[in-house]
């Protein structure tokens, strides 16, 4: 399958994943960042998010797929390769299943372990959008409010929103298949899945997806690995201490 992305910058190739619900262009930012050090960063749209093509399939192992079709069709190879939550376990995946194209390897709040559903309210909040005839983001935000308080991931939510014709707005990410396929998105490893090359983990010292008993699972997959603790942050990390969370992945990538 085909994927969307923008492309910053030249050097040496660094792809970032986003996480469940949002797209390539949440990472611009960073990712402009990242360019400025002799990468060149691609922000990729993973399928049925952003601007990537829409499919009632999704499983990380066609995630995977995907990512090498794109790293076949650009050419890319020595790959340093970022993923935040479930971008974070589909790296994990192509990491384990396409070795031969990676440098290294970075997650950001996320373990090769499983994860139950925990999306409930926030996909009930967008199915309420996606009936809704909206005519502006301010009306989004309030309809969105009655489901979710905060006004972080309200804004992270809202940026899935675009003009699909003069004066409608409408959900760019395909919420019917991920609803459909929700149990996919808290899927572990194989237990044979390893990856040997240079791994950075990093987690926020608030949240509660790398648990300190994960430390040694993660290990078994990835026994080149180093995790990593940013204080006093939760599973948003690179939101919400950007410049702690770019020093910590230029400091790993630049090390020889």
């Amino acid at each position: 399958m085909e994927l969307y992305s923008n492309i910053i910058g030249e050097g040496k190739p660094f792809l970032i994943l986003h996480g469940f619900l949002g797209m390539g262009d949440n990472w611009k930012t960073l990712g402009k960042r990242f360019s400025e050090n002799g990468y060149e960063v691609h922000l990729i749209d993973q399928r049925n998010h952003g601007r990537s093509a829409h499919t009632s399939e999704f499983s990380y192992e066609l995630m995977a797929e995907d990512l090498k079709e794109y790293c076949d069709q650009h050419n890319l190879k020595d790959i340093v390769l970022l993923g935040h939550s479930m971008g974070g376990k589909t790296a994990m995946k192509f990491a384990c299943q396409y070795p031969e194209l990676m440098g290294k390897l970075i997650v950001a709040d996320i373990a090769p372990k499983y994860y139950a559903p925990h999306h409930q309210t926030i996909l009930e909040g967008l199915t309420m959008l996606s009936n809704a005839e909206l005519t502006s983001r301010g009306e989004a935000d309030e309809k969105l409010e009655e489901y979710i308080k905060e006004w972080g991931v309200r804004q992270f939510l809202l940026k899935n929103l675009y003009w699909k014709e003069k004066g409608k707005l409408a959900l760019r990410m395909n919420l019917e298949a991920l609803k459909e396929n929700i149990n996919e998105i808290g899927q572990a490893l194989t237990s044979e899945e390893t990856f040997s090359g240079s791994s950075l983990f990093i987690n926020g010292g608030n949240s509660n997806y790398i648990k300190a008993e994960d430390k040694s699972l993660i290990k078994e997959h990835f026994p080149n690995s180093v995790v990593l603790t940013i204080k006093g942050v939760g599973h948003w990390l690179h939101a919400e201490k950007p410049d702690e969370f770019y020093e910590a992945v230029i400091e790993f990538i630049n090390k020889s």
